[in-house]
C-alpha cells in the first residue's frame, strides 16, 4: 500500500526535539470560500429577523459561505448553549436558558421564506430536560411538514442518554433521515466526548434503524485515531444498521480546544470512502471539508 503524506502536529514536532521545524500552515486543500454574495446576505437577514440559531455559525463550519450562498442552512434548535463540554466543539457550554416554545413555528416560517428543498435540523444537548428536548424536535419537524410539504428533512439529533422514549418522539414526526454523530473512534471518546459513551451512541443508531428510519452518522479525522480504529468504527456502525457516513477533517476552533494531531490527505479520505462502501455502507461522503450536513440533500434517497 502507498504511504500517504502526513503533516505533523505541533505536539508531534515537540516530541521530535528542539530542532523540529516550525508549525506548517493549514494545507492548501483546506482553503474555504468567504461567506459573501446576495444569497448569503438573504439567508443572514432571515436568520436574524426570525431570531434563529444555525450550527453554521455556532460551530464555525468551514462550508458556511458555500451553503449559505446556495440559500441553505442547518438550523440549530433548543438554543445555542449546550450542557455538554466536548473538547472539539465551538458551541458554548453552560446552563441553557428556558427553551422557546415558539421556535418551531419560526423555523418553519423561515424555511418557507427561504424556499428550502431540503432542511437540516440539529440541536445542542439539553441533558437538564426530562425529555431531552424531544417535544420541541417533534413539533419543529411537524410544523415544517405542514408549512412546506415538499421539503425533505434530516434531523441531526443529540445523545438522549439512553432515554429511548425521548428518542422515539424525536424521530417519529416524519423526517426522511435521522443522523447521530459518533464524532470519533472508541479509544478517544473519554477525551473528545467526556459525557458520551461509544456503545450508547451505537445503540441509539441501532434503535433508530429498528424504528424504520434512514440512519446517518459522522466522524471527524485528525484527532489522533489510527486507520484500524476508523475501520473498526465503520464495522461497528454497519453492524448497528447505519446507512450513511460522513468523514471530514477536524479543525480546532480555538487554542482551548483539542489540537489537530494530523492533517489528513484527500487521498486518505478517498481510501476511507472505498473502505466504507466495501463494508456495506450505502453512501459515504468523505473529504477534508466534509461536515455532517454537507451535501445532505444527496442522502435522502440512498
Amino acid at each position: 500500500m502507498i504511504e500517504l503524506p502526513v503533516i505533523p502536529s505541533e505536539q508531534q514536532r515537540n516530541r521530535a526535539g528542539a530542532d523540529a521545524a516550525p508549525r506548517p500552515k493549514r494545507p492548501d486543500w483546506l482553503r474555504v470560500k468567504l461567506p459573501i454574495g446576495p444569497e448569503y446576505a438573504k439567508v443572514r437577514k432571515l436568520v436574524d429577523e426570525h431570531k434563529l440559531h444555525t450550527i453554521c455559525e455556532s460551530g464555525n463550519c468551514p462550508n458556511m459561505g458555500e451553503c449559505w450562498g446556495a440559500g441553505t442552512a442547518t438550523f440549530m434548535i433548543l438554543g445555542n448553549v449546550c450542557t455538554r463540554s466536548c473538547t472539539f466543539c465551538a458551541v458554548a457550554t453552560g446552563r441553557p436558558n428556558e427553551y422557546d416554545t415558539d421556535e418551531p413555528r419560526r423555523v418553519a416560517e423561515a424555511i418557507v421564506l427561504m424556499k428550502v428543498k431540503h432542511a437540516v435540523l440539529t440541536s445542542v444537548n439539553r441533558d437538564e430536560l426530562k425529555d431531552r428536548g424531544a417535544e420541541i424536535w417533534y413539533q419543529t419537524v411537524r410544523l415544517i411538514k405542514e408549512a412546506s410539504p415538499a421539503t425533505t428533512i434530516e434531523t441531526l439529533i443529540p445523545d438522549t442518554k439512553g432515554n429511548w422514549e425521548a428518542l422515539e418522539r424525536m424521530i417519529s414526526a416524519g423526517q426522511e433521515v435521522v443522523s447521530h454523530n459518533m464524532e470519533t473512534v472508541e479509544r478517544l471518546y473519554r477525551r473528545v466526548r467526556p459525557q458520551a459513551r461509544y456503545e450508547r451512541s451505537l445503540e441509539q443508531i441501532r434503535r433508530t434503524k429498528e424504528y424504520g428510519q434512514r440512519t446517518k452518522s459522522g466522524i471527524m479525522l485528525g484527532l489522533g485515531e489510527t486507520k484500524d480504529e476508523v475501520v473498526k468504527a465503520m464495522d461497528d456502525l454497519v453492524a448497528n444498521g447505519l446507512d450513511i457516513l460522513t468523514l471530514g477533517q477536524y479543525l480546532q476552533p480555538t487554542k482551548m480546544h483539542h489540537e489537530v494531531i494530523e492533517w489528513i490527505h484527500p487521498e486518505t479520505f478517498a481510501m476511507y470512502r472505498e473502505e466504507g462502501l466495501r463494508r456495506g455502507l450505502k453512501y459515504v461522503e468523505s473529504g477534508p471539508l466534509v461536515r455532517s450536513s454537507y451535501h445532505a440533500e444527496k442522502h435522502v434517497n440512498v
